[in-house]
């Protein structure tokens, strides 16, 4: 594992590639669609996530930020595992929305697990039903400057 020091701190190699070029993977666990749709407008042209290196990407092979929407439902949950356990390290993942965050109005159902965190580590919660474009990528660059500063854990033990 390569690393460098950072004002007293250690910050991988790694990390500081993401930081310039995150690639971002949504997964709707089964959402009403706001949040959704948040996440698209978010990374349209008029809020240009671009010009901090935020693409959208297909394939979740590539991504190395993961965007939970929905309540997590525990036939979701499987899946969202799954894509997690699919992502190259390191991978961070980002709950947007009240549902994906806590569960959301439907926490007391009987198939909803009470959030993402529930079946995933999650680097960044995001509230709000649905929260605002801004927030989004105000979540989304929040990450970066922890990625920056060495403060984010990425799910993968410590392995590049």
């Amino acid at each position: 594992m390569d690393d460098e020091a950072v004002e007293g701190k250690t910050v991988r190699r790694d990390y500081k590639v993401i930081r310039y070029s995150p690639w971002l993977v949504h997964f709707n666990t089964g959402a009403c669609n706001g949040c959704d749709i948040e996440v698209l407008a978010a990374i349209t042209p008029l809020y240009d996530p671009e010009r901090f290196g935020v693409k959208l990407t297909p394939s979740i092979r590539h991504g190395d930020i993961l965007v939970v929407t929905g309540a997590v439902t525990k036939k979701a949950a499987e899946r969202l595992k799954r894509l997690y356990d699919q992502m190259p390290c390191p991978k961070f993942v980002i709950a947007v929305g009240a549902c994906a965050c806590t569960g959301g109005v439907f926490s007391k159902s009987y198939p909803v697990l009470a959030g993402a965190d529930k079946a995933v580590p999650v680097s960044m919660y995001i509230p709000g039903c649905p929260p605002r474009p801004e927030a989004i990528l105000d979540g989304i660059v929040k990450l970066l400057k922890k990625l920056e500063s060495g403060e984010s854990g990425d799910g993968c033990g410590g392995k590049a």
